[in-house]
Parts: structure tokens; sequence; C-alpha cells
């Protein structure tokens, strides 16, 4: 049983205010790994089944080191879906990406897949390889579907004829991917949104099922991250999500630093609790 004692009074609010939208802002050393998992414990002794409950961090690192602190404190922790964006993803599409036209054993590529697709693609519009590179290509892709732009919508706001190239070659690149049952990284978050926005069915199960969210890190979260976390929490809106207005260090991979600034304004009601208290450092930081 968790000892909420251990906690100084902002981190114990956060654990204890379970209902309604939470904005943690934390900076490094501040306790938000053992508010997150106090919380999640909170929650279970409270009589919340572990199976409505769902953690999001950035990487496998991070999702093990709390699975495994939560399993610590509280009984039935092992059930709590506690993933990365992709690994959830990835974990939804094997069950629905029949409703996208792919079968549910398709492939994921990685950035050498992925390349070799491109070249193919620039080779088959005859285009100057040294004035599209694959890699600056595959870049410009990426950052569309951050933004949950598809290739038709990247062409409708194309200013000039390089960008219709680029839009051009995504559109090939999708249908390169499609016909050969694949996915890339990226793919992972752009399909899963896009299949729970155009299946309500598939929605309602998984936003039915996550009564409580949590997200760490939401500093670095892009748009299709934000849209995904959005349609999740749709439901019952208990969404907690733990950042640092201060240190995104994603902006380069497309980051949204708006997502946690407006983050009152896009979930009403949302409570905002600051951990100001550092646990690393007893002297001033310059």
């Amino acid at each position: 049983m968790i000892n909420l004692n251990d906690l100084n009074d902002n981190q114990r609010d956060a654990v204890m205010t379970t209902e309604g939208p939470l904005l943690i802002i934390a900076g490094a050393g501040s306790g938000k790994t053992r508010v997150l998992t106090y919380r999640i414990a909170y929650l279970i002794e409270h009589g919340v089944d572990p199976f409505n409950i769902l953690a999001i961090t950035f990487t496998n690192k991070a999702a093990k080191e709390m699975r495994d602190r939560v399993n610590d404190v509280v009984d039935g922790g092992n059930r709590v879906w506690v993933s990365t964006f992709h690994s959830m993803c990835v974990r939804i599409l094997r069950r629905f990406a029949d409703r996208l036209g792919f079968t549910n054993d398709f492939a994921i590529y990685d950035t050498d897949d992925a390349k070799g697709i491109m070249r193919e693609a620039i080779k088959a519009r005859n285009l100057d390889t040294k004035s599209y590179k694959e890699r600056v290509v595959l870049n410009v892709i990426s950052a569309a579907k951050d933004r949950m732009l598809d290739p038709r919508q990247m062409l409708s706001c194309a200013r000039g004829m390089r960008e219709e190239t680029y839009a051009n070659l995504y559109a090939d690149y999708q249908a390169a991917l499609k016909k050969n049952n694949a996915m890339d990284f990226d793919d992972l978050i752009f399909h899963t949104v896009n299949l729970l926005k155009s299946n309500a069915d598939v929605l309602e199960t998984f936003a039915n099922r996550f009564k409580y969210m949590m997200v760490d890190e939401y500093q670095d979260t892009n748009t299709s991250q934000f849209e995904l976390v959005s349609l999740l929490a749709s439901k019952w809106n208990n969404l907690c999500v733990v950042g640092d207005d201060d240190q995104s260090i994603y902006k380069f991979r497309g980051a949204n630093i708006k997502n946690i600034l407006n983050f009152e304004k896009v979930f009403e009601d949302a409570k905002v609790i600051k951990l100001e208290q550092n646990y690393r450092s007893t002297q001033n930081i310059l």
C-alpha cells in the first residue's frame, strides 16, 4: 500500500486529483515519475481496474521503469497498459489494420527500407537525385505525417513546383508501402489516428477502455500524438499530462510546444499543478 506521506503537498495533490483533465508542470528532479507511479497505484487502490489505465511514455526504457515501479507498489500493476506511443499503436493496428487495407501481419519498415522505396520513386519520376535526396524527401514526408497531412492535403497546400513534387513522391511512397503491406515508423501513429477517426466502433472500444490516461513528457508530443491522445481521452476526459514547457527537446522532430501551452484552452476545466521542489539538487542552479 502506498504511503502518501512520502510526497510533498503538490505531489500529493497530483496523485489524488484523478477526475478530469490535469496538467502537471514538472521539471527535472521534481519527482514526476514517483507521482505517476503513485497515481496509478492510488487509482488501483481506490477500485479502478488496472485494465482501464493507460500510461504513455516516450521510450521503452521509461515504460519498463514505470511498469516495474508500479508492480513494486501495488498488486495488479502488471495489467496497466504502460507503453510508448508507437508500441501502443502497433498493438492497436495488429488488431484492426484490415480496416485500412492492410493485413494484420503488416511489416514495419526501417530507415533503409524506406530509402529503398524512395530511391525507386525518385527514379520512376526521372528526377535529379542530387536535387531530390532520399533522406531529405523522407524528412519532408515525416513532417507531413506528424502534422496529419496525407499526400492530397500536402499537394493542396504546396507552394511551387518543388513542394508539389514532394507531395507526388509522398503519394508514390505511400502507394508502394501499401502494395508491400508495410508501414514506416511515422505511419504507426498516422494510421492509428486515421483508423480511430474513420471507425467509430474501434474508437469506442479503446475510448471506453481507457478511463484514466497519463502521458509523460507532454511537451515533446507532436500534432499526430496530440490527436491520438485527444481521441482516446474523448469518452472519460480523465487525462493527466506531465511536462515542462521550458525543456522540449524534440522540436527538431516536430514537437509542438502549443500542446502543453494550450492545454487549459483545449481541455476545459483543466487543473494545473506545479511540482517546483527539486530533489536532485540542493544548490542553486545557475
